[in-house]
């Protein structure tokens, strides 16, 4: 069972720091779409592939009408780095009270190498322009995470 926001949920507003340090809110994005991702760790191996995906398919999103924001509990220093050294086109946030990563359920228990503990679920929330949830990714494809969404937002007509 998924502590996840349910699609039809209004999207949590709480309002954390960007890249830059300025105050940023679910809320800024009222009146456009919006594809709200949440990542464990800028500069790791999932996390960049993730990100990259975006990146590479950032221009579709925006012709589609979507502004894109990733969210992890990372300092402004290493996700601004994140941001340089990758090209992202888009801001991130840091939530290191984990507002919203909580507000939207993407902070849990994880296992690795049969430990149990509590972290970062690795989620996109799409968010439409009344600021409800629209579709939640629980299981991300990282390396063609936008794909995914891609697929998910128009699925093919048979």
């Amino acid at each position: 069972m998924s502590n996840f926001i349910q699609v039809g949920s209004p999207a949590p507003t709480d309002t954390v720091l960007d890249h830059e340090g300025k105050e940023v809110s679910v809320k800024d994005y009222l009146g456009q779409k919006l594809i709200l991702f949440f990542y464990p760790k800028a500069n790791t191996p999932g996390c960049t592939k993730e990100a990259c995906s975006l990146r590479d398919h950032y221009e579709t999103f925006v012709e589609k009408g979507y502004a894109v924001v990733g969210v992890s509990p990372d300092n402004q220093k290493p996700i601004q780095n994140f941001i340089n050294k990758q090209s992202l086109p888009y801001p991130l946030w840091s939530d290191k009270e984990l507002v919203l990563i909580k507000g939207f359920g993407a902070w849990g228990e994880k296992s690795m190498y049969g430990k149990t503990y509590e972290g970062l679920l690795r989620s996109t929330f799409v968010i439409d322009e009344e600021g409800k949830v629209s579709h939640v990714v629980e299981k991300v494809i990282t390396k063609a995470h936008a794909e995914q969404l891609l697929e998910l937002l128009e699925p093919a007509t048979a």
